[in-house]
């Protein structure tokens, strides 16, 4: 397998950084060799002579080439590569688990069996592929959550040194010196937004342009009480992390600017900071932060068929989330009713089994109900037809024994197939699954009702909607988000460059 810089050739990042082209910010990073620094594609300082840069695919390979991050275009802020979810490649996979913390949790014997390899051979598979072990890769993670959280809020450097998974402030401290050239003070310095006491507020970067309405309208009516939440224009939850529990409030508006990065704020109040790394993955995982709208948009646009909603809706993202096994039984849960319908089912369910938050914040009272009290329940004393109550359960089992794993670091084909050898489980339910858990970016629904509706309204035979999705490759999970925009469309249809 090519990794990602033979992919990319020398001649082709060279033209992306003298152009300044922000759409490979995080796919690599340039390294000069005259300064000892590396930044982002994109960064405004003057182009350097081709013969003086190296390249890499990641923060990490260049920090581990003894490289410094750029103070002026910070280049470990930028978004995720979203070639990892393109391939979910086993580089992709770990990275995602990295970034949840896995390493600073469990080590790399941990991530290793998450992925299925042996620690040697993942760390051979990532230093061959990203240019770093896994320990590199992790360190860099760190580094990047401590910088944030030096800047952004008022926490003491010991408090940031283990919320951002360091086991020693010493480390934190030459880590910190080494990666940035100065020291967590200096980095303080340059000042930021302060939360009130016990906030962490952040700015969580993504590629523009961002339908964030789009995606607030897809999470409002979905919001179950409880365990979410929604405003004007902003949406919060509650969040069952590896140490407690945590909320998260983002705001979601659109930037249809082409090219840029937007930072969407985000405002948390976690039980204990060191799961502030597991609580930014999942909302950027919720956000669909690392997915590159200029090149979805590029293939979508000019289909006869997406066309208006692309324009409509530029940036528009599929709505990840921050928990697969609760998106995994809402998904059963969903089964043939309404939206309407199964949010009233799961508040039932978040009501009598869901665990209280210790101090409720605003209408957020509970955590999801975790799968192992699911899988203790009898299916007859669940609000829904008996059959699929054995499927909840059953899911619930899988996924307390660890025979299923709903996270991103799990092989998307065989939790497919785990997920219909379940008892209940169809392919609908599988793939929306594999839709907003996995983050996979090629699902397509034909079955789903709204779908048909909406294909219907376009003067299409949803009848024929798996043929005509594989025009839509590898992009089809966003064409299945653009045809469920058209349902709150108004009628007409018709493009107006058209009329």
């Amino acid at each position: 397998m090519a990794t990602t810089m033979e992919r990319l050739d020398r001649e082709s990042c060279y033209r992306a950084v003298k152009s300044r082209d922000r759409r490979f910010d995080g796919v690599f990073y340039t390294a000069v060799h005259t300064t000892g620094i590396y930044c982002r594609p994109s960064c405004p300082a003057r182009t350097p002579a081709q013969h003086n840069v190296s390249f890499f695919p990641t923060a990490a390979a260049a920090q581990t080439a003894g490289f410094r991050a750029c103070r002026r275009c910070l280049p470990d802020a930028t978004p995720g590569s979203p070639d990892w979810d393109v391939a979910a490649d086993v580089a992709g996979r770990a990275m995602r688990l990295i970034a949840d913390g896995v390493v600073d949790r469990d080590g790399v014997d941990g991530l290793a069996r998450a992925i299925g390899y042996t620690p040697r051979h993942l760390t051979r598979l990532l230093s061959q592929e990203l240019g770093a072990g896994p320990l590199a890769l992790a360190r860099a993670r760190r580094a990047q959550t401590a910088r944030v959280l030096i800047e952004t809020t008022d926490m003491g450097f010991t408090d940031i040194a283990f919320a951002a998974g360091f086991a020693s402030v010493r480390q934190f401290n030459d880590t910190v010196r080494e990666v940035y050239a100065a020291t967590p003070t200096e980095l303080r310095g340059r000042g930021g937004r302060r939360g009130h006491h016990g906030e962490l507020v952040m700015r969580l970067a993504l590629r523009t342009p961002f339908a964030g309405r789009a995606l607030w309208g897809f999470l409002a009516p979905r919001a179950v009480p409880g365990i979410e939440e929604v405003g004007e224009q902003w949406y919060a939850r509650t969040l069952d992390l590896p140490h407690g529990p945590g909320t998260v409030r983002i705001e979601l508006h659109d930037d249809d600017r082409v090219g840029e990065v937007a930072l969407v704020p985000a405002t948390f109040r976690l039980a204990d900071l060191r799961d502030t790394a597991a609580a930014v993955e999942r909302v950027r995982r919720l956000l669909d932060a690392d997915c590159d709208p200029i090149a979805v948009d590029d293939a979508l646009g000019d289909d006869p068929i997406l066309r208006v909603d692309c324009r409509r809706h530029p940036g528009l993202r599929v709505p990840g989330h921050v928990d697969g096994p609760e998106i995994a039984v809402r998904a059963i849960l969903g089964q043939q009713v309404s939206v309407a319908g199964a949010r009233t089912i799961v508040a039932r369910l978040v009501a009598t089994h869901g665990r209280p938050l210790p101090e409720p914040v605003g209408g957020l009272t509970h955590l999801f109900p975790a799968p192992g009290r699911l899988a203790e329940l009898d299916p007859t004393d669940l609000p829904m037809p008996r059959a699929r109550g054995r499927a909840l359960i059953a899911l619930a089992s899988a996924l307390t024994n660890g025979e299923l794993a709903l996270d991103r670091g799990a092989d998307r084909s065989m939790v497919r197939s785990q997920l219909l050898a379940v008892p209940g489980i169809g392919p609908w339910t599988a793939d929306y699954i594999a839709l907003r858990a996995l983050g996979d970016p090629d699902v397509f629904l034909p079955t789903d009702l709204g779908l048909k509706t909406a294909l219907r309204r376009l003067g299409h035979d949803p009848d024929g909607a798996a043929t005509l999705s594989e025009r839509w490759r590898p992009w089809r999970s966003y064409a299945q988000l653009h045809l469920w925009q058209t349902l709150s469309a108004p009628e007409d249809l018709s493009d107006p460059e058209e009329k």
